[in-house]
Order: C-alpha cells, then structure tokens, then sequence
C-alpha cells in the first residue's frame, strides 16, 4: 500500500491539472510559451501517474477498473466486481 502523502501529492497534482487545463489550452493555442513556463508545473497533465484508486500502487494498474491487478483480482474472487468470476475450462 503506497504512502499517504504519495497518494496526497497525486491528488494535489489533478486537482492543479483540472483548474489549469482551460488556461494552459489557451496559452498553447496562442503559442505563449513565456506563459506557459509560469504556470506550476505540477499542472501539466503529462506529470499524472495512474494509481489504484484503493491500495495506491501505481504499477499494473487496469484502466477500465480503475484499480491495481493485484487489487482487483481480490475483489473479483471476494465477488465485489459484478460480471468478474475466475475462468476455468
């Protein structure tokens, strides 16, 4: 499970993101690059990581879930997921 403040400082970062998108599309679009540089740099979408929305761990995240692998294939066996159930043949 990821730290706290690792999950906190993501968070931080799409909320930065989120307020910023609108100016950052203009400021683009006008090509102010000066502009640009001023805004925080945590407010650059290209600095999200996607994390489970659970555990936190940022590696072997499934997107359509929104979890971590290792997350998900608990909640699937657990019967959390509905229409997940272990294939066998």
């Amino acid at each position: 499970m990821a730290k706290t403040s690792v999950k906190a400082r993501e968070l931080k970062r799409q909320r930065l993101v989120a307020k910023f998108a609108e100016k950052r599309a203009t400021l683009k679009a006008a090509e102010d690059w000066a502009g640009l540089d001023a805004l925080p740099k945590n407010s650059s979408k290209v600095r999200l990581h996607n994390r489970c929305q659970i555990s936190g761990r940022p590696k072997g995240y499934i997107r359509y879930f929104g979890i971590s692998r290792v997350t998900f294939r608990d909640m699937a066996l657990m019967g959390k997921i509905p229409g997940v159930k272990k294939a066998s043949w």
